[in-house]
């Protein structure tokens, strides 16, 4: 009931005797087609294989008309498609230029200023560690060593009563 028998209604089989042996002529834009690469190819949004299964599901109990069904199905899919063409359409070519000022932006300032400062902060560091220690065995150490030997001759007995 429901999509089992949309599916069951829209399968075509065919032979192979229907085509030639180097298989179906196809035009330049299938050939194009074919050829395209995968836009995807590191799997960033692999998440986004989102179908009408996934959102909507009804209860093995509660069906509704096989007609409603497939009507859903068809106009999830349809709308799906169009306003993600549409969108895509008004929006992609802003926002690519955005992305790109953006990184270009970055990638700027991470050349210019984050490295020569990274580079700059390792170049004085050893002398300021060096100056660190002395202040810390000059003045910390001895301080918490004579705190320590203040406390160490503090014994703690707990009596059970």
């Amino acid at each position: 009931m429901g999509l089992e028998t949309e599916k069951a209604d829209t399968r075509i089989f065919m032979d192979d005797d229907n085509f030639p042996p180097g298989g179906p002529a196809l035009s330049e834009a299938e050939k194009y087609a074919e050829d395209e690469q995968d836009r995807d190819p590191h799997g960033l949004n692999a998440h986004l294989q989102l179908g009408f299964e996934d959102v909507i599901a009804e209860p093995e109990l509660t069906h509704s008309f096989d007609k409603v069904w497939i009507c859903s199905h068809a106009l999830f899919e349809l709308s799906k498609y169009v306003l993600y063409k549409l969108l895509s359409l008004l929006l992609a070519v802003p926002l690519a230029l955005v992305a790109g000022i953006v990184f270009a932006a970055l990638s700027c300032l991470h050349v210019w200023v984050v490295v020569p400062f990274v580079r700059t902060c390792l170049m004085v560091l050893p002398s300021v560690q060096t100056i660190w220690k002395s202040l810390m065995d000059v003045f910390i150490e001895p301080f918490f060593h004579s705190v320590g030997r203040c406390f160490a001759m503090v014994n703690i007995r707990l009596d059970q009563e």
